[in-house]
């Protein structure tokens, strides 16, 4: 062979398939091209050597190449690989003998290879053998065959092939200068190929990131490898006009008489970005208007003069407007015109007048955050409905405001639900009368407006005398019916500028206005009564109850509405306390009285841990025998100014407090323990009374206190009187039978005080388990020169009698008045003309004495 060949010779023919896997089929036409040339057998048998040298040496490490290059099964295609090294070593072994034929066996064996192996998987593996050829390509190759004619024209079609590549080629060696470029290059960076040749690399790549990269060229020569496009990175050229440009670039290694070098592919991939970009923006898009559409909020969008330019469907629900009618409209025309109006001050205040327009809205709409103000909107079918909007700004890219975001939320329910509330917060639940708190917002204004007006304010305070009765024996039920009827029954009395409140319980008020004297309320007062007072049938029951009023005015009895309130409610008690179901403006010494009660009751819860409060016990004699039977135990109370406070003064307040309960509980036991000491004393039975009002009367555990205390003072059940007055009989009749039989079978003795001063009713002596009555002390005073009195007390000692019931008469101070009554057959007496209330002490010492002063007529 007249020349030695190196498989790089032909490298130049090659380098035209790098990278490409659509051109592949050009390996054959380089081989088609040197049988033209009448290339040597020898230049044919270099090249088949090497492919053959390279094709075992890939059969041998044949999992390490396929890993490298992602082949996808190995196993699958073994078969394939050692039929192509079979048939080039045949090819090798029978070249030389014929070149002709050499080259058509070579050539046929080539296009059998391209068109039976590059298809499909195998592709791959191919690929990087060609590519694996290209990186060990050298320049020093290409320059041993400068001399040589052929291999100049050799060079030159290489020149040409890279000139053809569709992507920017460069080589650069391992300093970083700059080889090789092809005009693609010239046109990607803008750069005269004389401007880059023998320059550095780094002049190509943008300052921000020069540094890095030639760190990462340094890495990347001390150990080179192949790189495909992209790999991963976000990389950019520097174009000579300064414009940043995306690109990807694939790196295959090469090296030449101990020289390495890089040769780069590179394109721009500016177009792709941009496309990327659409098509994220497209996938934004979509999805926005995907949200638009599922959002249960109302988003208008308008430009920056208010123009509607999109809704979404929940804005089209709830304005009842398609989309196509709203596009284009102002936004204020969804508005509400006088809610517009009456906001016009505060929303145009920075304009310095009161006109609306959109720029206006959007300044009390905080347009540029977040915002949550309350507006109403009008439906296209005129309804309003309110809403609650967030206005947002919108800006472009330039951080322009390029338009506005109202994004609305019905509130109607929301709304509704804080009516109610508000509503709830100042009415009564049961009569939906005004409550406390409304009431005085409205009193404030009645009296404001009466300032104005040199007028005067007049306030009823009502309260239901019989109303505790009807709830606890007939039930709550019936209660709130019977409140029902008298709330519809006052407000049909008073005029519509009037107020009726219902302060709770059984109380109301009545605010009345333009009043400029009390006596013209005279009529007014007369008829509210009048009304309450009627008969009510209610569930088969019929209801007699009637009202006890108080009243004051303003400004003369107060100038706010809680001195107002107090001071009828003053009055109204002492309607309470004279008798009930009549009316009574507010007086001074009423409120000297109240406060008079206010200290007593202060006073009085202190006064029992004190130990101000004492017994007194008042003989009982009976007028058969002339001996004493019993006393009766009477409260007396000596404060810590040394002051006697009448039990007339202090028992009533106690029982409005419910302090008599704690102290009627004390009056019991130290009666029991007192009456067994002066049974001792005494060596015989003696009885003690001790009274009972109706508030302990109707406590529930008062039954069992009593028993109890029987037990632990040891005093006899049958030696214990309860004292009771008219009114308990009466209050609930059936549960007073109750509980009064339920005395009577433990033996414990029931009286009834004050006969004659209550309801004057005999009848309920036969439905009541009673013991004995004690005559009123107003009856016995003058039955001896009274003929009415005398009559009485005659009637209430014969019926008694008939009655089995023991009959005692109190305040006896003259031995006339004993006479007769001895005369009517009376079994007890008590009074002055024996003794008065004796501490216990002094009465076990006089015990003697007082029945040795008991002359008895003899017989």
């Amino acid at each position: 062979m007249d020349k030695k060949y190196k498989f790089a010779d032909i490298a130049p023919d090659l380098n035209a398939i790098k990278g490409e896997h659509e051109q592949l089929s050009m390996f054959v036409q380089c081989i088609k091209d040197a049988k033209r040339r009448h290339a040597s057998p020898d230049y044919l048998q270099v090249c088949l050597t090497q492919m053959l040298e390279f094709a075992r040496a890939h059969i041998q490490d044949e999992e390490a190449v396929m890993a490298a290059v992602s082949y996808p099964d190995i196993s699958a295609h073994r078969a394939s690989h050692e039929q192509i090294l079979h048939s080039l070593t045949d090819a090798a072994s029978d070249i030389g003998q014929s070149a002709d034929q050499d080259l058509v066996t070579l050539e046929d064996l080539l296009d059998d290879w391209i068109e039976g192996h590059f298809k499909g998987p195998d592709l791959r593996f191919q690929d990087y053998l060609v590519d694996f050829h290209l990186r060990r390509m050298r320049s020093s190759a290409i320059g041993e065959i400068q001399d040589d004619p052929s291999l100049q024209l050799e060079r030159e079609r290489f020149r040409a092939i890279v000139e053809a590549s569709p992507n920017a080629i460069l080589v650069v060696d391992s300093a970083g200068i700059i080889c090789v470029v092809n005009s693609q290059v010239e046109r990607l960076f803008g750069y005269e190929r004389n401007e880059l040749l023998g320059k550095a690399l780094e002049m190509l790549v943008p300052a921000r990131i020069r540094s890095r990269h030639t760190q990462t060229r340094s890495t990347y020569f001390a150990s080179p490898e192949v790189r495909s496009m992209g790999a991963g990175r976000d990389l950019f050229g520097l174009r000579k006009d300064g414009v940043e440009v995306p690109i990807e670039i694939g790196l295959s290694p090469l090296q030449t008489a101990g020289e390495r070098f890089v040769l780069a592919s590179i394109i721009d991939i500016s177009k792709r970005k941009e496309l990327d970009t659409l098509v994220r923006e497209a996938h934004a898009d979509a999805l926005r208007d995907s949200i638009l559409k599922s959002l249960p909020s109302s988003v208008i969008a308008t430009d920056t003069e208010g123009q509607i330019v999109a809704v979404n469907p929940a804005a089209e629900r709830l304005l009842g407007y398609g989309r196509e009618e709203l596009i284009g409209q102002p936004v204020l025309m969804l508005h509400d015109k006088a809610e517009l109006q009456r906001r016009a001050t505060d929303i145009s205040r920075v304009y310095g007048n009161a006109a609306i327009d959109f720029h206006a809205f959007i300044e009390a709409g905080s347009a540029d955050s977040s915002d949550g103000r309350e507006w109403i909107y009008c439906r296209k079918d005129g309804t309003p409905v309110p809403v609650q909007i967030a206005l947002t700004t919108l800006r472009d890219p330039t951080d322009q405001i390029s338009g506005f975001l109202a994004v609305a939320n019905d509130i109607t329910e929301r709304k509704r639900a804080e009516a109610s509330i508000r509503y709830m917060a100042d009415h009564d639940a049961l009569t939906g009368l005004p409550n406390r708190n409304l009431l005085i917002d409205r009193l404030g204004m009645a009296m404001r407006q009466a300032t104005r007006s040199q007028t005067q304010v007049a306030l009823l305070l009502l309260d239901l005398d019989q109303f505790k009765q009807v709830n606890d024996s007939l039930g709550h039920h019936i209660g709130d019916e019977l409140l029902l009827a008298v709330a519809r029954r006052i407000l049909a009395q008073v005029r519509s500028v009037d107020t009726v409140a219902r302060l709770g319980g059984d109380e109301f008020v009545v605010v009345v206005t333009d009043v400029t004297s009390k006596d013209e309320l005279h009529d007014l007062v007369g008829q509210i009564s009048k009304a309450v007072s009627m008969p009510l049938t209610l569930d088969r029951y019929e209801l007699h109850v009637t009202p006890s009023i108080g009243g004051c005015v303003f400004p003369q009895d107060g100038e706010d509405a809680g001195t107002l309130l107090k001071k009828a409610d003053v009055a109204m008690y002492r309607v309470k306390a004279s008798g009930r179901g009549s009316f009574k403006w507010f007086t001074e010494s009423m409120m000297l009285e109240s406060q008079e009660k206010l200290l007593i009751g202060n006073s009085m819860r202190h006064a029992l841990d004190r130990g101000e409060f004492a017994l007194c016990f008042q003989p009982k004699i009976s007028l058969t025998t002339g001996r004493i039977i019993g006393s009766e135990a009477l409260l007396r109370w000596r404060n810590d100014r040394d002051e006697n406070i009448l039990p007339t003064r202090f028992v009533p307040i106690a029982e409005d407090t419910g302090l008599i309960v704690p102290l009627g509980e004390w009056v019991l036991e130290t009666a029991c323990r007192h009456c067994v000491d002066m049974q001792k004393q005494m060596q015989r039975p003696l009885a003690v009374a001790v009274n009972v009002s109706s508030r302990q009367f109707t406590e529930k555990n008062w039954l069992q206190f009593v028993i109890r205390t029987l037990s632990e003072c040891g005093l006899r059940p049958e030696d214990l009187e309860l004292e009771i007055t008219e009114s308990i009989l009466m209050q609930n009749t059936e549960e007073a039978a109750a509980l009064l039989g339920a005395f009577r079978d433990r033996g414990i003795r029931i009286v009834v005080d004050d006969f004659g001063t209550g309801y004057s009713s005999l009848s309920y002596l036969t439905r009541f388990p009673i013991d004995k009555i004690k005559i009123d002390r107003s009856f016995v005073r003058d039955l001896v020169t009274d003929a009415k009195d005398a009559a009485v007390v005659n009637a209430i000692i014969a019926m008694s009698k008939k009655l089995d019931i023991e009959v005692v008469a109190e305040g006896v101070e003259t031995a006339d008045q004993q006479q007769y009554l001895i005369a009517q057959a009376c079994d007890e007496a008590q009074g002055f003309y024996y003794s008065k209330g004796l501490p216990i002490g002094d009465l076990m010492r006089d015990f003697a004495a007082i029945e040795e002063a008991v002359r008895l007529p003899s017989h």
